[in-house]
């Protein structure tokens, strides 16, 4: 996560794209550890009861940052003449990473964003005018308002925004990781969930668990998460074990309820979106004292 974009692209050069697994950092190359017997069969007794019609993900609606990715969001109850949001990490911020239990809200920004459609051909700047929200307190997300309503994004570029579920994942999902940075996919599952995952001074509440074959890269941090048959975004990619250490910069660990530490090296990770819809009222606007808005506060 603390690495900077410039060690991910020199490790593409020398490694070849499919080769390093991190997220908001570069990772080694190194085999993820596979899911254990108890887990492989829950997440097939969960997928063939499920027995969902899966769809094929682009990159329509996704943005590249400076140094992340991201994509134009919207709520089950946002209206097209609602301003867009871009949803992406809150340590991928112009301004640097949150301190723990920093809590960021409706601060002006003029951040840019290179909009994305299906081909991954960059067809528009898009600029915000604030920062809605950002924090790596429980989770890692930052929200921005942009200057552009759905609708003048739709009718200018024939892109829609993707929709964020409000509602929790499941585990066994297909899912696809969406870069807008590197305009490329990543195809898996969701292997679990994580009660805590901490890494170095930060820690996450009930972070999604990646299967071993989502080894997304330094510059995926902020990709949407994308449930493959409702198209619908469930989570925001944002970190990875690297060399198997335990709880430190670019390497989470995972801690059960009871404290016990269990250390996935090459495995990856993202933080829950279903949380957010919750937080945004009428005309798209941050309300984080509404009853049902349980994310972190100033």
């Amino acid at each position: 996560m603390r690495k900077p974009l410039v060690a991910a692209l020199f490790a593409l050069a020398i490694a070849g794209a499919g080769a390093a697994p991190a997220v908001a950092a570069p990772v080694s190359a190194k085999p993820a550890a596979p899911a254990t017997s108890a887990s492989a069969s829950a997440i097939a007794a969960d997928t063939k009861a499920a027995a969902p019609t899966l769809q094929a993900v682009n990159l329509a609606g996704t943005v590249a940052l400076s140094n992340c990715s991201g994509s134009v969001v919207r709520f089950p109850n946002s209206l097209d003449t609602d301003p867009a949001l871009v949803l992406s990490n809150g340590h991928c911020l112009s301004t640097g990473f949150p301190e723990p239990g920093e809590v960021l809200v409706n601060q002006a920004s003029s951040r840019t964003f290179g909009l994305l459609n299906s081909a991954g051909t960059r067809v528009a700047t898009l600029r915000a005018n604030k920062l809605a929200y950002g924090t790596m307190t429980d989770t890692d997300i930052s929200i921005y308002q942009l200057t552009s309503t759905y609708a003048t994004i739709k009718s200018a570029y024939g892109i829609s925004a993707l929709t964020v579920q409000d509602t929790h994942p499941t585990a066994g999902t297909a899912i696809t990781v969406a870069s807008g940075y590197w305009k490329r996919l990543y195809s898996c599952n969701i292997d679990g969930f994580v009660y805590r995952l901490k890494e170095g001074d930060w820690t996450w509440k009930d972070s999604v668990r990646y299967t071993s074959a989502c080894q997304t890269i330094g510059g995926t941090s902020g990709s949407p998460v994308i449930d493959q048959s409702t198209g619908k975004v469930v989570a925001v990619n944002n970190t990875g074990n690297e060399d198997g250490a335990r709880c430190t910069e670019n390497n989470p660990c995972e801690v059960d309820a009871n404290g016990t530490v269990t250390v996935r090296q090459g495995i990856n990770y993202a933080q829950e979106t279903y949380l957010i819809p919750a937080c945004f009222t009428t005309g798209n606007q941050l309300n984080l004292s509404a009853s049902a808005c349980t994310l972190p506060k100033p």
